[in-house]
């Protein structure tokens, strides 16, 4: 790989995610990449895809999806704040998620208070509008 001082020209799809923060370790980057929660300019990678700046990312986080472009590239994890002047987030990803997040809350004052642990069946049945309610 060649260097320009501290910052590479390219670099693995799963070791920039690591780097970027966006997870806790490169194998979790890599797991998530192979579940087809990552995509780079709309496609599916792999995780030893190269990728440089100027690159669309779609990153599934839980509930959250981020739609980032890649501004630069560092060879080693540092703090939050080197992380985050590596990728911009879009304004439309932005607004998208802070609506998921407002339902999600407004869903959970809702909810009814039960007065009992929910048993297996009562999960199963939440879980299964939660899924609904996310795609």
């Amino acid at each position: 790989m060649s260097e320009q001082g501290q910052y590479a020209v390219r670099m693995r799809l799963d070791k920039w995610l690591w780097v970027a923060r966006f997870f806790k370790t490169r194998s979790l980057a890599r797991q998530a990449i192979e579940k087809g929660q990552v995509l780079v300019d709309g496609q599916r990678p792999k995780g030893s895809r190269e990728i440089a700046a100027g690159d669309v990312l779609q990153v599934q986080q839980g509930f959250d999806r981020k739609t980032v472009t890649v501004l630069g590239l560092a060879e080693q994890r540092g703090p939050a704040s080197v992380a985050q002047a590596l990728y911009r987030e879009d304004e439309e990803s932005i607004r998208l998620r802070e609506e998921k997040a407002a339902q999600r809350r407004a869903q959970q004052l809702s909810a009814p208070v039960s007065d009992h642990r929910p048993n297996k069946r009562e999960r199963r049945q939440w879980q299964a509008l939660s899924d609904l309610l996310n795609e």
